[in-house]
C-alpha cells in the first residue's frame, strides 16, 4: 500500500510537467477590457516545452464554453508570429463581433513547435466592455453554465506526439481549433462552417481563421504530404413537420382562361 501511494504521488508530481508553455499574464483572469486595443502578455510556464523550444504562434480571441463545441473564434490577433520577436502583442477588438459577455473571453494560444507539432494553451476568462454585437446562445448558456469561473480551457499538447502532431489521434473536438496552416502529419482538420444568424448584426466582417499561403506552380510539384483532411462534424439539427394549412381553390374563369394560355 505504502509503495503504491508513493508512485501516485510521484505521478501527480510529474503530470503538469507534460501539459502548458506560454503562460498568458495580461488579460488577468476576472479583467475587466474596455472594448478597443487588447494588449496580450506572456511568459513561460516553467514547465516543458519550454519557450525555446517554440519558434511561432498564433493567438486568437475566442468567446464561449470550455468545450471546442459551445466555442466561437472572434478575431486574430496574431498569425504566425514567432516568439524571438517578444512576449507581447496587442489587436482591436470591434465592439460588434459579440456581446457583453461576463468572463465569457478568452484567449487561444497556438504555439508550434521546433520538434514538430503544436501546443494549445488558454489564458483564463476576462470580460470585455462596451461589446455591441450579439453572443450565440450555445457559447453564452456554456458561459453561464461555468457559474463565474475565470479558469480558460484545458491545455491541448500535441507537441511531437506521433500522428498526433498538429492535430491529435483522435478527432475530439480541440483539433478542429488549430489553423489549418499550423498543422502537420499526414492528416489534417479542417472546422465546420458555423450557421448562419437569423438576421444580420455586424456590418463589416473578419475572417474567423487567417488564409493560408500559397505559391503558385511553374513547374511539376512533389506528391501531396497530406493524407486526409477531416472537417468536424455539423452540431445543428432540424425538424419538419407536415403543412396542415387547407388548399386553396382553384383560379375563377377569368383567371383560369389567363394561365391557360401559357401553357404551351
Amino acid at each position: 500500500m505504502r509503495l503504491r501511494t508513493s508512485a501516485l504521488s510521484v505521478l501527480a508530481a510529474l503530470t503538469p510537467y507534460v501539459l502548458a508553455d506560454v503562460e498568458v499574464t495580461t488579460p488577468a483572469a476576472g479583467g475587466q477590457i474596455p472594448v478597443g486595443t487588447l494588449n496580450i502578455e506572456w511568459q513561460d510556464s516553467g514547465v516543458a516545452p519550454a519557450l525555446s523550444a517554440l519558434t511561432s504562434y498564433t493567438i486568437q480571441l475566442v468567446v464561449g464554453g470550455n468545450e471546442a463545441t459551445s466555442q466561437t473564434p472572434l478575431i486574430t490577433c496574431a498569425n504566425t508570429a514567432l516568439f524571438s520577436a517578444g512576449s507581447s502583442a496587442s489587436c482591436v477588438v470591434p465592439a460588434g463581433v459579440a456581446g457583453p459577455t461576463v468572463n465569457g473571453y478568452f484567449l487561444q494560444f497556438t504555439s508550434v513547435a521546433s520538434e514538430g507539432g503544436t501546443v494549445i494553451n488558454y489564458s483564463n476568462r476576462f470580460t470585455i466592455t462596451g461589446m455591441t454585437g450579439t453572443t450565440g446562445a450555445a457559447q453564452a448558456q456554456a458561459v453561464t453554465a461555468l457559474g463565474g469561473a475565470t479558469a480558460g480551457p484545458p491545455t491541448q499538447n500535441n507537441v511531437n506526439n506521433g500522428q498526433a502532431a498538429g492535430g491529435g489521434a483522435a478527432a475530439g473536438g480541440a483539433e478542429f481549433t488549430v489553423p489549418y496552416n499550423l498543422q502537420t502529419g499526414l492528416t489534417k482538420y479542417a472546422p465546420m462552417q458555423p450557421v448562419p444568424p437569423t438576421k444580420m448584426t455586424v456590418n463589416n466582417y473578419t475572417p474567423l481563421y487567417p488564409t493560408s499561403a500559397y505559391t503558385v506552380a511553374t513547374t511539376w510539384m512533389p506528391l501531396p504530404s497530406i493524407a486526409t483532411t477531416l472537417t468536424a462534424s455539423q452540431t445543428m439539427s432540424v425538424s419538419s413537420r407536415e403543412n396542415t394549412a387547407a388548399a386553396q381553390s382553384n383560379p375563377n374563369p377569368d383567371m383560369a382562361k389567363y394561365l391557360a394560355r401559357w401553357k404551351d
